[in-house]
């Protein structure tokens, strides 16, 4: 499960160069939801960079603290809180990481995984509109899971689905049926995503610095046979 990214600046001229930055990127060492987060949407034929409240909050939810942050891709076909917007309102979470915490004897031990070239990661997500009046609304959105890949395992059951960017005008565009979309939601390759230790500072979400996400032990990692050798 993702219960915490962090979102460096991110160059978007060379990831995605037809987006439109609508407001500036939200970034955060330690981004917990129930906040603001920036998300990409298709708009008028092209990928548009919002700000989105993390946490799913449809017309008819009367509990906020009800809102998912999160949506397994395993039941987005059946639960009414997902099944409209994943068939017509789905976007992309750029990110640098997501923090998760290994159990172990005496503390869990938290982890970010990032790409090993430490890239950025354009999450899976869907959104949606709740009006607060006539003329203003919030918009909203969760991170869509998957299981994760045997390398990652040790470290958590779930982690975000990550959509490359070739395929991110056919998941963005709400005319690509949902069968197409679902098939992109798969455990990242084992050679994309790595993971690293951090401080345990970061179990405070009111813990911005930078220090947050600085490996204190190697990066764990696919090796292919070359490099075992």
């Amino acid at each position: 499960m993702a219960g915490r990214l962090h979102i460096a600046p991110i160059d978007f001229s060379q990831l995605l160069p037809d987006l439109v930055m609508d407001m500036p990127q939200v970034t955060s060492a330690n981004l917990a939801p129930r906040r603001m987060l920036s998300g990409i949407r298709l708009e008028a034929g092209r990928p548009h960079l919002g700000r989105l409240f993390w946490g799913l909050t449809p017309p008819w939810l009367t509990v906020l603290d009800h809102a998912p942050h999160c949506a397994r891709a395993e039941s987005l076909a059946e639960r009414r809180m997902f099944r409209e917007a994943f068939q017509a309102r789905r976007c992309l979470v750029p990110a640098t990481g997501i923090y998760v915490w290994k159990s172990q004897p005496r503390a869990k031990q938290p982890f970010l995984v990032t790409r090993v070239d430490r890239g950025p990661l354009l999450l899976a997500a869907l959104w949606c509109r709740f009006h607060t009046s006539l003329a203003e609304h919030t918009d909203s959105l969760a991170l869509i899971t998957v299981p994760t890949n045997a390398l990652l395992a040790p470290l958590g059951d779930r982690l975000p689905a990550v959509i490359p960017s070739d395929d991110t005008r056919r998941w963005l565009d709400p005319q690509t049926p949902a069968e197409t979309a679902q098939a992109m939601l798969a455990a990242a390759p084992r050679e994309l995503l790595g993971a690293f230790p951090v401080s345990r500072r970061v179990n405070n979400p009111a813990n911005q610095e930078a220090a947050c996400a600085y490996p204190v032990g190697p990066m764990l990692r696919h090796q292919n046979s070359l490099e075992r050798r």
